[in-house]
């Protein structure tokens, strides 16, 4: 790029920057004047006319408030001495996992001839809760984030409560707090696949095992269903970061600042200083403080004054929380720098750049099995377009996903946290139990792209009762809807990615020696007790700090003697407002720094991605992992096929809907039902080829119904082959449940078309068929 082109360059962008910019500002005004509104509502007393003067409190209230406030301090400290304790305790007997059920261990991958530090689980049902071994078993891998492992079966209304209760045996895979040595990430991969193999093992009249992810556990799992196609079972990822690029929804909200904090720290050098002052070991204790850098007003307010606030009933909630939330795990030094150079900082995940311990590639176009996709808009740590831009990345086409087989169904809440995808029982008991009982549902829907919906229509014996509905999309139409400026906002995080490598080589050959040399196993572990977050923990200790021994039984004291104050009296409504008046500036002060953050990251990546990349394109949706193969599957021709290939292609003539309306769970079940009752007709294919067939057939169909009509007796030479699908078909035009679904006239018409032109091209059926590229149904090893 020219000089006068960057310089326009660079004005364009100070300008672009300073509108976004302008809008954040405004916004976190407007969201202050708002929550100073709320504020004063909190503080008025709803029995009163808001225009007369607030009561004055009489010395009796200023001594009631007094007492109740002293003693809701003593149990809220006594509270901070239980998590003291508690996390002392758990660190010197070792951090175990935060598990509600009680299980065993099935492989401990420690002993392993490639050691890493997981193990395989089994979950034991709960007392009055019945698995079926022949059912599928459910695999959670958790994020191994910073914290421990235990959060999808962290509550009896969790991943793993849902999953047991719909019978259906669960596995977990864990982590223990120490890595072993020189343990990678592709270790890792190669434990969890033997993982699958034993499930298979253990199960084998069950179908293939289905992967829940969780955050990062969610692009593990994507690693091992592409190396391992053949030992998946459907994939569910909830929350996980796959395009770590992709950000904000619009450019009104500045929500997603994770994903800028890589380039202004400079790129991946961070981690690997981090590992050597650990002596090859990274503290997960950073990891959990950059998540509570995220919201400063929750995580140095709002959880703190809940707990005082609610000193009665908060505590033991808080502390179970806590349990999950202040155990932190270590990794090695490979492992964290291969997720910051591949993933955080590299994006190469869907690339095809990330290969695996066989040195083959990861591509994300191998797996053979459904993938739902579960965001939410209100995670400021996993927007949405991070959890779903991959697919654009990975396929070309809307096509090209039907041509290659993939169901890819979308999830999206509305509005919780990133924590709440894992950890809420509302969601467990919605969109989870959802998806655990329409999973056999979706292995049967045709090759695409799918959002997934749910409803709630009334309520029986107390319980809410749902409605699903699987809406079709086109790829191309997502990625316009869901991407700010057609994603050219991602541009400059080339640039953060070159400056990470710079950076990276240039800490490793002058300031990496010397920080080793200078680094032992005592250093490593003093700077690890004395972390900020351990040490807001274990100071807190009645066995460490003899300075807090009297807050038990001064706590147990004022619990015999409480006088508790009414919430609604004036005074702690007033002591609400003010809470909520800090908590706003928290926010408000959060919003502009994030809003800084941002500015600051496009001022500098934007013009040194112009300065220096600009020139070379950013590689197109798709385009990178193109190289894996010699090319995308071959658009069949119409003419060329068999007894299966017309099947697909009627099967897609018939079920489809004019209008493209969204598809209820009650039909997938009726064709689940008639695959049941017609098994006999239908071709003994593994459920991967069958969606790749139907995908091949659809794009025939949709780009030219008339011809596809029109070659189905070429497909259907064979006079036994003929008369079989001619069966079936009067077979299921009859059949009462299709009549109970009402079929169109459009179908009606599409059945005698089809019969008609079968009927008519009977007499000239004598030559030999064609031969198709192998004809699918044989090259796959089918049995028709």
């Amino acid at each position: 790029m020219n000089p006068a082109k960057v310089l326009a360059h660079s004005q364009d962008v100070a300008t672009k920057v300073a509108r976004v910019f302008h809008k954040r500002l405004q916004k976190a005004q407007t969201d202050f004047s708002e929550r100073t509104a709320r504020a004063r509502e909190i503080a008025q007393d709803p029995h009163t006319p808001a225009s007369s003067l607030p009561a004055i409190p009489s010395p009796q209230d200023f001594f009631d408030y007094a007492v109740d406030a002293a003693q809701r301090q003593l149990l809220f400290w006594d509270t901070l001495r239980q998590r003291g304790d508690n996390f002392v305790e758990r660190s010197a007997l070792g951090l175990k996992p935060v598990l509600h059920f009680d299980y065993e261990v099935v492989l401990d991958a420690r002993s392993f001839d490639r050691p890493v530090n997981y193990a395989l689980l089994r979950i034991t049902p709960p007392d009055g809760v019945i698995v079926d071994d022949t059912s599928r078993p459910y695999l959670i891998i958790d994020p191994r984030a910073g914290h421990g492992p235990g959060i999808g079966g962290f509550k009896d209304d969790s991943q793993a409560g849902v999953a047991m209760r719909a019978g259906h045996p669960v596995y977990f895979v864990i982590f223990y707090p120490e890595p072993e040595p020189g343990q990678t990430l592709l270790d890792v991969c190669e434990a969890e696949q033997r993982f699958l193999r034993t499930l298979r093992e253990m199960h084998p009249k069950s179908p293939k095992a289905a992967v829940i992810g969780n955050c990062q556990g969610g692009w593990a799992a994507m690693m091992l269903a592409a190396s391992s196609p053949d030992d998946t079972g459907p994939i569910v990822i909830n929350g996980a970061p796959m395009s770590y690029w992709s950000g904000a929804w619009s450019e009104g909200e500045g929500d997603n600042p994770m994903r800028y904090s890589g380039g202004l720290l400079g790129g991946s050098w961070l981690a690997s200083l981090s590992a050597d002052l650990g002596n090859g070991k990274f503290d997960g204790a950073y990891l959990v403080q950059n998540f509570e850098s995220l919201n400063p007003a929750n995580s140095l307010w709002d959880k703190y004054y809940h707990l005082y606030d609610e000193a009665d009933t908060e505590p033991p909630r808080f502390l179970d929380f806590e349990r999950w939330w202040g155990g932190y795990y270590l990794m090695n030094r490979e492992e964290i720098e291969w997720i910051t150079r591949n993933l955080f900082v590299g994006n190469r995940l869907w690339s095809g750049d990330v290969k695996s311990a066989s040195g083959e590639p990861f591509d994300l176009r191998e797996v053979k099995v459904p993938i739902i996709l579960f965001a939410s808009m209100g995670d400021n740590i996993t927007p949405p377009q991070q959890a779903f831009n991959w697919v654009a990345d990975v396929y070309a086409s809307t096509d090209e996903i039907k041509e290659r087989g993939q169901v890819i169904v979308g999830l999206l809440h509305e509005s919780i946290g990133h924590l709440g995808i894992f950890v809420s029982g509302k969601v467990a008991r919605k969109e989870h139990t959802q998806i655990v009982s329409v999973l056999e549902a979706i292995e049967m829907l045709p090759p695409g792209l799918y959002g997934m919906s749910i409803r709630e229509h009334g309520s029986r014996d107390g319980q809410p009762q749902y409605e699903v509905d699987f809406q079709e999309h086109r790829l191309e139409d997502i990625v316009g809807r869901i991407n700010r400026f057609a994603r050219a906002d991602e541009r400059p995080f080339e640039a953060v990615a070159a400056v990470s490598d710079f950076n990276q080589r240039a800490y490793e050959l002058f300031a990496q020696p010397l920080v080793q040399a200078g680094s032992n196993e005592y250093s490593a572990q003093m700077l690890r007790e004395f972390h900020p977050l351990r040490l807001q923990n274990w100071a807190m200790s009645a066995s460490l700090n003899p300075w807090m021994a009297w807050l038990q039984p001064a706590a147990e004291g004022a619990k015999s003697q409480r006088r508790a104050m009414s919430g609604d009296h004036p005074m702690r409504r007033g002591e609400r407002a003010g809470a909520e008046m800090l908590s706003a500036s928290l926010d408000c002060w959060r919003a502009v720094r994030d809003a800084c953050t941002e500015a600051g990251f496009f001022t500098l990546y934007s013009n040194l991605h112009a300065l220096y990349l600009a020139d070379r394109e950013l590689a197109g949706a798709g385009e990178a992992t193109h190289h894996l193969h010699a090319a995308p599957p071959a658009e069949a021709a119409a003419d060329q096929g068999g007894y299966v290939e017309a099947l697909a292609r009627t099967a897609y003539l018939l079920g489809h809907r004019n209008g493209g309306g969204p598809l209820p769970l009650s039909r997938l079940e009726m064709r689940q039902d008639l695959v049941r009752s017609y098994t006999d007709f239908l071709p003994h294919l593994d459920p991967h080829t069958w969606r790749t067939i139907r995908g091949e057939q659809e794009v025939i169909a949709r780009r030219d119904p008339q011809q596809a009509v029109a070659t189905l007796p070429q497909l259907l030479c064979d006079e036994t082959h003929r008369a079989r699908f001619t069966a079936l078909l009067n077979k299921i035009e009859s059949d009462p449940r299709v009549q109970g679904a009402a079929p169109s006239a459009q179908q009606h018409e599409m059945f005698e078309h089809i019969r008609e032109t079968l009927a008519e091209a009977a007499p000239a059926l004598r030559a030999p068929p064609r031969r198709r590229r192998a004809s699918a149904s044989h090259a796959r090893g089918a049995r028709a």
